[in-house]
């Protein structure tokens, strides 16, 4: 049994656990402390805190997911200032180990951790394939997508960059919302418009479409308002998030060559009931010839609400 700290690092939170690891068992993760990166000038300052605040902690070893990609020695967040040189942080977190790994990475490690019942049933059939790729997907600050793959036993996890392809409109609206977003970004990603601030995007778009004066909102305000139904322009854009985040989890599953769907996320669990809708699984299964196939596709929502530390720590425990 070893004792390490898991870490899942984002542009605005860095959530640090005690993980226990023991042979044959999935890592048990202890108190999830959660610091804002604004807070702080850069991860050993937040770490600090951490330590301080567990009682002046002492371990050998994290394992850490961060939101940047994972290129050369030096990570660059994309919504956060900080820094990681990863050849010197060991040494600047008092560590003999650092492990570090894709933020959604993390999460598909832990899908690939978690039980039966730890799984929310939201459209196609109940029974599960026990081998082939599982799609991983989730909206949050952008759109995380990464591949699990099953064989003869064991996993691997291959991240992706899913989340930037192009957005595909289907009908003359998300035509016009397009048109509307591209004036801002130019080229407008999947993330533009199926992530939290991508619901802004949408609010905005379809407002000038309709000639509507709005005033800016916070992202929080808004989601609330659209998923308790209290603003009905931001439940119609919280509707079109949902048709487009149909289609392009369709999109990716074929293009995975995949056989079932794990939707991950606090934002995704809070917007469950829209995902068991009929438009959403309309919309991931609308491919044409492939309709027949996609319709046979296991969708579930991982209910866990630490899935990117609880795979921090699977990551390091199979490392």
């Amino acid at each position: 049994m070893t004792e390490i700290v898991a870490g899942d690092i984002g542009g605005t939170n860095a959530r640090f656990a005690r993980a226990t690891l023991t042979p044959g068992q999935r890592p048990r993760l202890g108190t999830v402390r959660i610091y804002k990166t604004a807070s702080h000038p850069d991860l050993a300052s937040a770490w600090h805190r951490f330590l301080e605040d567990e009682g002046g902690l002492r371990v050998s070893a994290a394992s850490l997911a961060v939101a940047a990609p994972m290129d050369g020695g030096l990570i660059r967040f994309t919504n956060s200032p900080w820094v990681i040189e990863t050849e010197r942080v060991a040494a600047q977190l008092g560590l003999d180990r650092v492990h570090f790994l894709n933020d959604f990475g993390a999460i598909a490690h832990g899908v690939a951790c978690l039980e039966d019942g730890e799984f929310a049933h939201i459209a196609g059939p109940t029974e599960i394939p026990t081998e082939g790729v599982t799609t991983v997907i989730g909206p949050g600050t952008g759109l995380g997508v990464a591949m699990l793959l099953r064989r003869h036993g064991r996993y691997e996890v291959i991240e992706t960059e899913g989340g930037h392809g192009d957005f595909a409109p289907l009908d003359s609206i998300e035509q016009q919302i397009l048109d509307r977003l591209r004036e801002r970004f130019v080229r407008v990603s999947v993330e533009r418009i199926v992530s939290g601030p991508g619901l802004g995007n949408l609010y905005e778009a379809l407002a000038a479409l309709e000639a509507r004066s709005i005033l800016p909102r916070e992202d929080a305000a808004l989601w609330a308002s659209a998923i308790d139904g209290s603003d009905q322009l931001a439940r119609a854009a919280l509707d079109r998030l949902i048709l487009s985040f149909g289609s392009v989890s369709g999109d990716l599953a074929l293009a995975h060559g995949a056989n079932q769907l794990v939707i991950v996320g606090g934002l995704a669990n809070r917007i469950r009931a829209s995902l068991q809708s009929r438009p959403f699984h309309e919309r991931f299964c609308a491919k044409g010839r492939y309709a027949p196939r996609m319709a046979r596709f296991p969708i579930r929502l991982a209910l866990h609400d630490q899935p990117g530390l609880l795979g921090a720590a699977a990551a390091l425990a199979g490392s």
